[in-house]
């Protein structure tokens, strides 16, 4: 079956550079660091070091955990109060008028779980950067030093789409449920439970298929595979009119799963946000190993 594409969610750098001095075009760099850690296994940091050292001209730095989580939650990386989000935004000048590029060093779900929480409070203007940071210093573009220049504040009205997320229940409801397929976008020997994080018991969601959001992204040019090899990725799965939840440690790695089906057309897609952190530490909860 045919589907819509939605080129919009994806930018070239070649059209950023061009658009780089529009004034409503506002460009974020949302790179995290994770770091190993004897006593919490990791810790995740804000690269605001390497932002400072050079970033695209232009850009603001978006601290994913202080700026757009919800910091009173005892897991990572969870969806922010509607007003702390709004007031943010707002903050970094985001506005109905303004076209938001999110980019990231290394690991492109950064971007892409920004990219999530923008449409997931209402904001469709929003494209990620093909490449990011890395492609765009490979081919030597312009860069600036120093911290983020100051942008006048905007206003943003927040219109929550509580169906973008899932929660436990209802990923516990789905399991044997064949109107919903759950999609792991760990990798391969995270998904059965040989290595990577365990969160407290290695595995996975029971039925859950696994499309690795790695497995979405060339390893040499950090850009996303053409269309039709990203089509290829999902054609065996029964997700043709169905309901998809993508799912990860932190919700992270699965926004690039999300990503890219939403360029595919799909719609009725969310992310379990708490994902493995809350699934895997609650022993009451069915974990699938191998």
């Amino acid at each position: 079956m045919s589907r819509q594409i939605h080129p919009e969610y994806l930018v070239s750098t070649e059209w950023l550079e061009a658009h780089i001095s529009d004034p409503d075009v506002l460009v974020f760099d949302c790179t995290t660091r994770i770091v190993p850690d004897a006593k919490t296994i990791y810790r995740t940091e804000p690269v605001i070091d390497r932002f400072v050292e050079g970033h695209i001209p232009g850009a603001q730095f978006i601290d994913v955990q202080k700026d757009f989580s919800d910091n009173t939650h005892r897991y990572k990386f969870m969806l922010p109060p509607a007003e702390q989000f709004a007031e943010k935004a707002a903050a970094f000048g985001v506005a109905d008028c303004k076209k938001v590029i999110l980019y990231s060093t290394m690991d492109p779900w950064w971007a892409t779980r920004v990219w999530w929480l923008f449409r997931v409070f209402g904001f469709d203007n929003v494209a990620v950067l093909d490449g990011g940071f890395d492609k765009w210093a490979r081919e030597n573009r312009a860069l600036e030093t120093g911290p983020a220049r100051m942008r006048a504040a905007g206003r943003f009205q927040p219109i929550l789409r509580s169906h973008m997320v899932a929660d436990r229940a209802e990923v516990l409801a789905a399991i044997g449920d064949g109107a919903v397929c759950t999609i792991s976008g760990r990798l391969p020997s995270q998904f059965v439970g040989i290595d990577g994080n365990s969160y407290g018991r290695p595995g996975s969601v029971p039925g859950s298929v696994n499309v690795p959001a790695a497995s979405l992204i060339d390893p040499e040019t950090k850009t996303y595979l053409p269309i039709d090899a990203l089509r290829q990725r999902f054609a065996h799965l029964p997700i043709e009119g169905k309901r998809v939840i993508a799912y990860c440690g932190h919700g992270i790695a699965a926004s690039a799963d999300a990503f890219v089906l939403a360029m595919l057309g799909y719609e009725n897609v969310a992310i379990y946000d708490a994902s493995l952190s809350e699934w895997a530490a609650d022993d009451t909860l069915p974990i699938a190993v191998g």
